[in-house]
Parts: C-alpha cells; structure tokens; sequence
C-alpha cells in the first residue's frame, strides 16, 4: 500500500481523523528537541526605532509573520516563531523545520494591537507562537478556526467572513476571497481561509493575502499602498500558491506602491530551490523593482 493510499485510507476511520486533529492542536510545551536544532539567524536586524511613530511600516519576520504599523496600531500577522512547524508527537514537532531564525523572538515584539490570522495551515496558525503572546492581543481570524485558539486564554478573538468587517480605532478590516484552502488536517474540510484590507481612516490601504493562488478578484478592489503576497511553495503547489510572477501581477491589479513578498526563504514546502521565488520577482519587476521592500527575513521598511 503506497503513502498516499494510506493517508486516504485513514481518512474513512473515525478514531484516526479524531487523533489527527487532537495532534494539531498542541501548545508545544513538550517540544525540547526541536529546540536542539537552532536554525541560522536572519539575514537582516529589524530597525523598530521610533516604530509607533510611523505612518506606515512593516518589518518582515519571517515567512507570513510580518509585524505591521498602520493606523496607529501594531499588528503581527500568522504568528510562526517556533523552529519547526507541525503536528505535536511527544518532545518533538512532526514538519518542516525553519532555515532562517524568526526575526524577532516573542520578548523583542514591540507592544501589540492586534493579531491577524489568515487561515487554519500550521505555518500560518502556530500555537506554540501564539501561547506565548500576550493574551490581552484581540486576535482577528477565518471563519470556523477559533476553535483552535479558544483554550490559548485570549480575551477577545473575532471570525470574519470573506466580506464582513470590523473596526479598531482607526482601523477597518475587511476579510476577502483568496485561492487556498483551510483545513488543518484532513479531519477538518470546513474551515475558512481569509486575506485581509486594512484600510485607515486617512485612506492608506495594505492587502495581506495569506495565501493565495493566482486570482482576478483583486482587479476592482481599487489601488492599495502595501501589498503583501507570498511567493512561494509553487512547485508543485500552483493551485494553492501563486508563482512569483502571479504575485507580481496581482500586485498590479491592485496598483500597489509597494510589494512586500512573504512565504518564501524560511520553511522548505516545496520543490522549487530557496533562492528562486525572490530571484524571479525581481526578475518580473525588473525596472520597477524598486517597488519590493523587506527582500529578505529581519528587513525593515518604511512609507516614507
């Protein structure tokens, strides 16, 4: 019986689909031996000097984590801080392990505002990362994915439609359409997937896709001045992750100012090399590279 038969096999057994999601939702307390294997630190130091005076500005973490100041607010997108990510077995995490160190650890995050979480996927929702932040942080996520963050002691966590909204202060958040998926495992087929507007009340606008294919829906959703795709986990995945390219042209959809490309050079999901994603988005910006901000983990930018 090949690997893949398995897996199918076990999805028809009630007792396996109930592990599968019980092993998903550990808290990685446990988890020493992954601590044994310190990936190398990133590439670039985050410059957060005078970080709540900024209008607009990020500083890209590492994978889909970004750390965001926007309307007067800091917000930290998919949380991932651990060095592996994965289903909890005993005192180690079964998946992917991180080839470039988050970063910032949990005690070098500025003050938080808000947390953003895109969908259910253990490289975007991490719950040993998000058991160590700070539980007054409301948390804004996919419809049908609190569930995994009730017992993690938040005070406040909201699900969002692809449509539906809510207000902080300054800040409107608008959950809309991407081309993914969500579930965790494979027990759990009926979770949503969200990217997110974020949109001031002076009118600045940032997208934060999560993931996404590549997708025409953002041709009317009017221009944005941060856009935020992830270009990698394409090959073979292109019906999951856009192509750097893909990514490109959505950000033209959008008429971004800027780009900010995520998803990429941290966990090895895919087939494609490490190097490749941001080697062929800059080659499709070509002399508009400019425009791509934060190339690499710990990269500061700001709207200036």
């Amino acid at each position: 019986m090949s690997w893949r038969t398995y897996v199918d096999f076990l999805k028809t057994k009630p007792l396996a689909l109930r592990v599968a999601d019980r092993l998903g939702r550990g808290k990685g307390r446990l988890r020493w031996i992954d601590a044994l294997d310190v990936p190398p630190p990133a590439p670039e130091a985050p410059d957060l000097r005078d970080w709540e005076n900024n209008r607009l500005a990020a500083v890209w973490i590492g994978h889909a984590t970004v750390l965001l100041r926007f309307a007067g607010m800091t917000i930290l997108t998919d949380p991932v801080l651990s060095y592996r990510v994965g289903i909890g077995m005993g005192f180690v995490t079964a998946g992917p392990r991180r080839h470039i160190a988050a970063a910032l650890r949990v005690d070098q995050l500025p003050p938080l505002d808000l947390i953003l979480i895109s969908h259910a996927h253990f490289d975007h929702l991490d719950r040993p990362t998000l058991t160590r932040l700070p539980k007054h942080t409301p948390i804004v996520t996919a419809h049908r994915t609190s569930d995994l963050l009730d017992d993690l002691g938040f005070a406040s966590v909201s699900e969002l439609r692809w449509g539906e909204t809510t207000t902080f202060g300054r800040l409107t958040i608008r959950a809309t359409e991407v081309n993914h998926w969500g579930a965790r495992t494979f027990y759990d087929q009926h979770r949503g997937y969200n990217g997110y507007f974020l949109e001031s009340d002076d009118a600045q606008r940032v997208l934060y896709a999560g993931d996404t294919a590549y997708q025409d829906k953002f041709r009317d959703a009017g221009k944005v001045d941060l856009a935020i795709f992830g270009i990698g986990a394409y090959n073979p995945y292109i019906r999951a992750h856009a192509t750097p390219e893909q990514a490109w042209e959505m950000a033209g959809h959008l008429k971004a100012d800027h780009v900010l490309p995520i998803h990429h050079s941290t966990f090895k999901l895919s087939h494609e090399p490490m190097e490749e994603p941001m080697e062929r988005m800059l080659a499709a910006a070509g002399a508009r590279s400019d425009r791509i901000v934060a190339r690499h983990v710990g990269g500061t930018w700001r709207d200036e």
